[in-house]
């Protein structure tokens, strides 16, 4: 028992120190033994372990009317996988750009950061974090690094994540979002992107996280970003995830 104690007081200072971030708050994810299968299809016995968490924080945009967006996720670990399910009332889905590197913010896509050490610090042009933008035809893509001109190398890493996705069929849609996501550290790099192994998961672990939804419904930009976590503006921005990880959320592995 007082084993146990000193587990839980170690890990409450550990997630106070993390917390760079005033306004960020620890989610604690169950361990699952059964892998939920990736279809867009909630299955009851294994997603009931988990609880649901808002997705409610209006990063860019006018405010929403709950016909446009709404937007709410579960999750649940083994020790390959994080697994991400997410449940998302969009009115129009738009995919404008074929290319799965141009522009893809500017369609509808899931937005999933990760920092596997909770470490914190910029990660706009590394992996010292990363943010996953899963498109609606499953593509991945995140930013690798700036080239000499100045620009961003933008890079799929449909190896990281796999999503599937389904539907209703009357508006406003009703999407249910599945993602199985290997997790990787800091040391990844794009050179030995295949043959780099993904970090095994144990209880205990500290993850940064936050959850995101670029929302578009007919325009040649998106139209409102919406968050998991609240952002404190930084000279009137909140658009501050995919630079810096110290503005994540905290995910606590537990069994």
């Amino acid at each position: 028992m007082k084993h146990n104690l000193l587990i839980y007081l170690t890990l409450f200072i550990v997630i106070l120190l993390l917390n760079s971030n005033t306004y960020a708050q620890t989610i604690n994810v169950k361990k699952t033994s059964i892998a939920p299968k990736i279809d867009g299809k909630i299955e009851p016995s294994v997603w009931s372990r988990a609880q649901w968490q808002p997705m409610s924080h209006l990063i860019l945009g006018e405010k929403l009317t709950t016909n446009d967006f709404q937007g709410r996720f579960k999750l649940l670990w083994d020790n390959n996988t994080l697994f991400l399910l997410a449940e998302i009332t969009d009115d129009v889905l738009f995919d404008q750009h074929a290319d799965p590197l141009y522009f893809y913010w500017d369609d509808d896509c899931l937005e999933v950061f990760i920092d596997e050490d909770a470490s914190g610090g910029n990660h706009q042009y590394s992996f010292n974090a990363f943010a996953y933008h899963v498109a609606l035809d499953n593509q991945v893509v995140d930013i690798a690094s700036k080239l000499p001109n100045g620009q961003p190398s933008f890079v799929t890493l449909n190896d990281h994540i796999k999503s599937r996705w389904q539907r209703s069929k009357t508006a406003p849609h009703n999407v249910i979002w599945e993602l199985a996501i290997s997790v990787y550290d800091d040391k990844f790099t794009m050179d030995k992107q295949h043959n780099y192994p993904s970090v095994e998961l144990t209880e205990g672990k500290i993850m940064g996280f936050m959850l995101a939804y670029c929302d578009n419904d007919g325009s040649k930009q998106r139209e409102h970003f919406i968050g998991s976590t609240y952002i404190e503006p930084v000279n009137g921005s909140k658009n501050l995830g995919y630079i810096t990880a110290d503005v994540f959320d905290k995910l606590l592995l537990i069994e």
